[in-house]
């Protein structure tokens, strides 16, 4: 595979623009409370990256104490666990797994398992894990349970050799919590350094590097800056090529196949879909 191309300045890490973690008694939220906390959440962040830029330090610490009256990090989290729990449907690995499943029933009879790089991970039980097909490594920033890594992605070391690098690398509703549009085009660079092709010899997998993206439908359908056609664009320019694509009510679901290939691109901030009442989500690769 290609390496990538160097850059002079190194990306920011995730938790540089994060709020102190904050403890919770919060058990329980009804599906309402729980959009409701990851949208405000999300507003609160946003806001927060956009004071920390400006160097507004007030207004930084203002929306710290804002951001933990309302529970915080780990509020947020079980917010998004309990959205994705099983009980409300949410379990997006299952997708995955109806996608790539098919092409690996080799390995149910194999001791080889796929590496598997989970960023964001909430819990240890989701559809990937019970497939038994992949040896997963998961990763947060906030690890909710054993068996989860407390690690910032970006601060994550590169790989040395191919045994550190992943087969399928899963970004789900983890690019759209990036604070900051530079921030979300540094990630998507640094998933291409994290895969690799290599298998055992022996095995005839029909499969390639993956990328699992999944995005708030929004994201991508109602942005000014980012449509499914740029955000098409910047994954190709990094040698991604669209395997599978779904769509519900409110999410993306993408898997990207990496053919091995590297043409830096940069993508700038630009008005694509003009209109009053569309959000703001970007994507810039410098």
């Amino acid at each position: 595979m290609a390496p990538v191309k160097k850059r002079s300045k190194k990306p920011k890490l995730l938790s540089s623009s994060r709020p102190p973690t904050v403890r919770t008694n919060k058990t329980k939220l009804s599906s309402k409370a729980t959009r409701n906390l990851i949208r405000s959440h999300h507003q609160l962040m946003k806001s927060r990256a956009q004071a920390v830029e400006e160097g507004n330090e007030d207004l930084v610490r203002e929306l710290d104490a804002r951001i933990e009256a309302s529970g915080g990090l780990e509020s947020y989290q079980l917010a998004s666990k309990l959205g994705q729990s099983l009980e409300r449907g949410g379990d997006s690995s299952k997708v995955l797994i109806d996608w790539i499943g098919p092409n690996l029933v080799e390995l149910k009879h194999s001791p080889f398992k796929l590496r598997m790089l989970e960023v964001g991970a909430l819990s240890t039980k989701n559809a990937c894990t019970r497939s038994y097909l992949f040896d997963v490594t998961r990763i947060d920033l906030n690890s909710q349970e054993p068996g989860i890594l407390k690690q910032d992605f970006m601060k994550r070391p590169l790989p040395r050799a191919d045994n550190d690098r992943f087969h399928i690398i899963s970004l789900s509703l983890v690019l759209n919590y990036v604070p900051s549009a530079i921030g979300r085009g540094d990630m998507l660079k640094r998933c291409v350094e994290f895969l690799t092709d290599k298998l055992p010899s022996g095995l005839s997998l029909n499969i390639r590097p993956n990328l699992f993206l999944v995005l708030p439908l929004a994201c991508v359908k109602n942005s000014r800056y980012l449509t499914e056609g740029r955000l098409q664009d910047i994954l190709s320019s990094m040698g991604f090529v669209l395997a599978k694509s779904k769509e519900t009510s409110k999410l993306i679901f993408q898997l990207w196949e990496h053919n091995g290939s590297y043409k830096p691109q940069p993508f700038k901030k630009e008005l694509l879909n003009p209109g009053t009442i569309r959000n703001n989500f970007a994507i810039i690769v410098q």
